[in-house]
């Protein structure tokens, strides 16, 4: 009797010693998986504030290297993600807003061109003077200033949609 008391005893002792290396096993992990959390999540904010200052400086392209960096790198990092989906927003603003002034001004030129190619083309048709040259010049110049018109429209449509989804966050 004495003897199986002493066994329990022993295999009991033996069990606290499994569960007690388990549970800082089990400890263990969870503190470094903390860590990893927190060093993942550091790294991910680290990220954005680079793509942020990029943005500042009005390097957009190296912003969003950044941004699809971070993303790819740290997809479960939320609040990180979060922030750089709204850097993401104002950087193709941004973009598209330089895309815009610089079509604007393609486009004036554009219709400048036109206007005195067409008036020098009337002139020439009053006086039976129109070459096929010049009239398939007045076509294509018709046409680039509709291209162009057509990317400023694009643009001007893409400006306000960014600005809706901005309003909706």
């Amino acid at each position: 009797m004495v003897k199986s008391e002493l066994f329990r005893t022993f295999a009991v002792k033996k069990q606290q010693e499994k569960d007690m290396r388990r549970g800082l096993t089990l400890l263990t992990g969870i503190l470094m998986l903390v860590a990893c959390g927190d060093s993942q999540q550091q790294e991910a904010i680290r990220l954005l504030e680079e793509a942020r200052t990029h943005y500042e400086q009005g390097n957009l392209d190296a912003a969003r290297a950044g941004i699809d960096s971070l993303r790819k790198t740290y997809p479960n990092v939320v609040e990180a993600r979060k922030g750089a989906l709204k850097l993401h927003q104002d950087v193709e603003l941004k973009a598209a807003q330089i895309e815009m002034t610089r079509t604007d001004s393609l486009l004036q030129l554009a219709n400048r061109e036109l206007e005195v190619l067409q008036k020098q083309v009337d002139e020439h048709k009053a006086a039976l003077k129109a070459t096929p040259e010049e009239l398939t010049l007045l076509t294509r110049t018709r046409m680039r200033r509709d291209s162009i018109r057509t990317q400023f429209e694009t643009l001007g449509a893409k400006i306000r949609y960014i600005h809706q989804k901005q309003k909706q966050q």
